[in-house]
């Protein structure tokens, strides 16, 4: 039996794929404006983002914009769960598995998730009450299972393209609900779709 959502996947990894490249620049620059503006944003501590892969909306302008008290940070694989390294451009990275970039560290010697003060995971789709959609793998819902039944932080904030919205999605018990949806467009504090 083949997965519904794969299909969307596919469809909607291809519609963020299609934008023109002024558009995407646009768009990193209004999601980043988001992103300062929530109310929840931390001004010291650290704060992950990721590398935007296979058409994701870019997190430089947002990464290059925030306060020096804050520590930017990329995921990196470990196991079966996601650690985070703080990087800057320049510093070395290396390839994960799957050809994403990650910092050239030893996972061991990167933060643990609930470590962070807030995360931005980049989204395939979301609906405006907050359901999401990601690549699938379960990374970010296993990395950040300890958050059910327990209030932030870590923030948790996902990340598109406003044409990555979808009417509806469902919601799986594992699940990890974000706090707030970013977009070019808007932002979206999600309902109780996700509680």
């Amino acid at each position: 039996m083949t997965d519904p959502r794969q299909d969307l996947r596919t469809v909607l990894r291809q519609r963020r794929r299609d934008l023109p490249a002024s558009t995407r620049i646009e768009a990193a620059d209004l999601l980043a404006a988001r992103l300062l503006a929530l109310p929840f944003a931390p001004r010291h501590g650290h704060v992950a983002g990721y590398w935007a892969m296979d058409g994701e909306i870019a997190l430089h302008r947002w990464q290059l914009s925030l306060p020096d008290t804050l520590a930017y940070c990329l995921p990196v694989l470990h196991e079966r769960v996601l650690r985070f390294a703080p990087w800057r451009p320049g510093q070395a990275l290396r390839q994960n598995r799957f050809g994403i970039p990650e910092p050239n560290i030893d996972p061991l010697d990167a933060l643990d998730a609930s470590a962070m003060d807030m995360v931005v995971t980049p989204l395939v789709g979301f609906d405006a009450g907050g359901a999401r959609l990601g690549m699938g793998g379960g990374w970010y819902d296993r990395s950040f299972a300890f958050r059910h039944g327990r209030p932030a932080p870590p923030w948790l904030v996902g990340a598109a393209f406003a044409v990555q919205q979808v009417d509806a999605l469902p919601v799986a018990s594992w699940d990890v609900p974000v706090d707030a949806i970013c977009t070019d467009a808007a932002t979206l504090f999600p309902s109780s779709v996700n509680a």
